[in-house]
């Protein structure tokens, strides 16, 4: 077997008897890295201290990967200017953290039959977060609903 010296990186072959007895002198294991090659490698590691290492590398990488988070925000065409000013206000957060927010209309009953009262509430969230927003989805309707999505400017 091909053995792989962790301090040096030199490679030596030699019996995997001879293996364990070094990697048991060392106080250390005897780690298989590609065990269907032509010799086999190995190294002589300290595994547990191997495994901890590589848990802390993918705890790093999840951190430094920034997922897509979507917040939906809901209103009605009936909402009243105090209930407004707080979903804008909840808007501009998100998309100060840098999440996409999802504005939704929803139209309960008779309100149906007047699409253009969500839409313009829709409009006013839209002109109002110009500066800080970019609309990504522009105001569609789904069944008694109306959407739009939001996500912050670069």
């Amino acid at each position: 077997m091909r053995l792989i010296d962790t301090d040096t990186g030199i490679q030596t072959v030699m019996a995997i008897a001879d293996a364990l007895k070094l990697a048991e002198e060392a106080g250390l294991d005897l780690v298989a890295v590609s065990p269907n090659s032509d010799p086999p490698v190995c190294k002589v590691l300290d595994y547990s201290h191997y495994i901890y290492n590589q848990g802390k590398l993918e705890k790093k990488a999840k951190k430094t990967v920034k997922s897509n988070v979507l917040k939906e925000l809901k209103l009605t065409p009936k909402i009243g200017e105090h209930d407004y000013q707080v979903r804008f206000q909840a808007a501009q957060k998100f998309l100060a953290k840098g999440h996409k927010v999802k504005m939704t209309v929803f139209f309960r009953g008779r309100e149906i039959t007047h699409p253009d009262v969500g839409l313009a509430l829709l409009r006013r969230v839209n002109a109002e977060l110009g500066d800080t927003a970019q609309v990504d989805h522009g105001p569609v309707f789904n069944g008694p609903t109306a959407s739009m999505v939001l996500s912050p400017k670069k």
